[in-house]
Parts: C-alpha cells; structure tokens; sequence
C-alpha cells in the first residue's frame, strides 16, 4: 500500500485503520514509541475500540486527562509535556490524539511545541471532532476565558474518522456537530444545505446518509483550506457564526456552559440577520436560516443589554479583528460568503434584541 503524500491524510472507518496500521508497521524505524492522549470519557469508551482495530497498540503510553473544555489551557499542556518527557518522547515518537475536539485540539498543540515538533494522529470521536475541530492543521488552547487564543496551525500524519464512535453521542452533542456541518453549506454548497435540512438526526437509523453528509462536510471544509491554509483570506468564511458564537461560549463558560456548536448555532441566526441588514442576504434567505436553525435550538431566553456589552467586550478580542474593528465573516446569500466585514456595535446590539 502506498503511504498517502502529507496533506493527503484523511481516511474513513475500517480502511483508516487498515492505512493507519500500515503506517505504523511500515514507520517501525522511525517512530521511537507511540502515546495515546485520552479524557476519562474516552479512555473508557473509545480506547477500547481503537485497540480492537490495531492490537499492537496496547503497548502505547497513555496519557489521560480530565474531560471538558475547562481543561484547554496551556496548564494542561504543560502536565503533558512533562509526561512525554518522564517516559522518554523524544522528535521521533507519536501521539495519537482519541477524542473529541479539545482533545485534538490540546493534542496538536503539544505535538507542535514538544521538541519543536513531533508527528501526530487525530482520531476524533465527536462528529463536531469529525467535520472541524481535527480538520484544517488549526491546533490551541483558551487564554483564561477567550477561545483558542493561543494556537499553531500544524498538519497530522492522518485524520482518521471512525463514524461508529457516533452512536455513543447524546442528541445534543449530534446537534453541536451538525452546527459546523450546516455552516460550511450555508457559506460554501447550497445544495449541502438543503440537504442537510432533510437529515433526520438519529444516527444509527441513518448511518449510511450520515456516513455520506459527514464525508461531504469534511470535503466542503478541506477544499477551503486547501486554498488558505493560513486564513489569510477565503479560509476566514469559516468563521461565519463564530464572532458572536464564540463570545457566547466564552461568557457562558464558566456560568451555564452552551456547547460550541449551540454556541455557533446561536451565531449564525444573529449573523444572518445582520448579513440580511448589511451583506445583502435576501429575506427569504434569512427567515429560511432563522426558521430551520430555530427550530434545532430555540432561543428561550433574550440576551440583557448587560450581557450583551460583555459580549461586546469579548468580540474585541477575536483574532479576526483589525485596526480595533470587529469583523465578520457574512453571508450574500446561502452557498455565498463575504469576510472582512466590519459591523458597527449599534447593529451588533440590534441582532441580539431582533
């Protein structure tokens, strides 16, 4: 079998861990030993199932840490970084990353500081893992309250998507994903969009159209990667939904913790509606966004004007932003998106009281 050229890394179910295998054996000499990063969750419940699939790994270190997004901080990396370094990880090991989206995240991030670099695996275990956080070479960690503040962009040898860690997930953590997976129809494949306004959300009744929906969403979001890897430029649509959906899960984080994909849920309904009051987003456009996505998680409670200078506050100090100016990334209609584009506070407000 041919090892795919770096950059050409992402393979599904039982061949990912056919090709991932194969590496590994064919790599013998030069990967000095292997460290798997795990939560207690997926220590638990995913570990177990990649060893199932290669059972020479149960020869790997393992490295846990505690679950939940308190624990994607520079602190946690550090405890890491000094587990490597007792068990003698040196720039010819391997961490294999098995969760969900802060652990890829966290994962990566050390992968790229340890040694100056060593090689790493994603294997999320989350569709949100699946279809954003392990894809596009993005790694990081939260600065106190603010997301992914501190971060790299660094490729994995493979991105390897197992689509059975799914039927673990509870609704809200199916719905959390699908979040990313609606985003890159609305700003990139309308037709994806539509599609994925039919899907029903269970997933083991409908494990072959998820199967299908998952591959596009990823395929939707690598093309534009590939094109910016950097966010210079176009990759910067990927933030559509984020600017406000980030500071809600930035606020909430320590108080009534909102899931980043409700978070981003959230945002694109307000983000439409700016985009319909300035980008030129048709209105039916946007009461076709509102209505579906209201309709996933309805917005029982309005935001005080209180709440929302905090958010305001927040929104400052997205990475996105320049000369002091926050800058969104807005639709022009579904399948189109602009970046760049500067809102002034007043309409910011506007949205949340709309």
């Amino acid at each position: 079998m041919k090892i795919e050229k770096r950059g050409e890394f992402i393979h599904f179910d039982k061949k990912a861990y056919d090709v991932l295998k194969h590496y590994l054996l064919y790599q013998v000499n030069s990967i000095k030993n292997i460290f798997i990063l795990v939560d207690d969750i997926t220590y638990t419940y995913c570990l177990p199932i990649l060893f199932q699939n290669i059972n020479f790994l149960k020869k790997s270190n393992i490295i846990k840490i505690k679950s939940g997004e308190k624990e994607k901080n520079i602190y946690t990396c550090i405890q890491i970084c000094k587990n490597l370094e007792k068990l003698q990880a040196d720039r010819k090991s391997l961490i294999i990353n098995l969760g969900g989206g802060v652990i890829t995240d966290i994962g990566g991030f050390v992968a790229s500081i340890f040694k100056r670099g060593i090689r790493f695996v994603n294997i999320p275990t989350t569709l949100l893992g699946m279809v954003d956080a392990a894809v596009g070479y993005k790694t990081g960690v939260n600065l106190d309250s603010i997301k992914n503040e501190i971060g790299s962009f660094y490729v994995p040898e493979f991105l390897i998507i197992d689509t059975h860690f799914l039927k673990t997930l509870s609704k809200k953590e199916i719905l959390s994903g699908m979040a990313e997976m609606l985003k890159h129809g609305l700003i990139a494949d309308k037709s994806f969009w539509k599609k994925m306004n039919q899907i029903q959300i269970d997933i083991i009744k409908n494990e072959n159209e998820w199967k299908y929906l998952i591959h596009k969403s990823i395929l939707i979001k690598q093309k534009i990667v590939n094109q910016d890897p950097k966010e210079r430029g176009l990759r910067k649509i990927l933030n559509f939904g984020h600017t406000i959906g980030h500071a809600l899960e930035s606020y909430f984080m320590n108080v009534n913790k909102i899931l980043h994909g409700i978070s981003v849920i959230i945002g694109m309904i307000y983000e439409s509606w700016i985009s319909f009051k300035i980008n030129g987003l048709s209105i039916s456009d946007y009461q076709e966004i509102k209505s579906y996505l209201s309709a996933l998680y309805p917005i029982e409670n309005k935001i005080s004007n209180l709440e929302i200078n905090k958010l305001l506050l927040i929104m400052e100090h997205d990475k996105k932003n320049e000369e002091n100016k926050i800058q969104f990334s807005l639709l022009q209609e579904i399948g189109k998106c602009s970046y760049n584009c500067q809102v002034p506070y007043s309409l910011i407000k506007e949205s949340f009281l709309n």
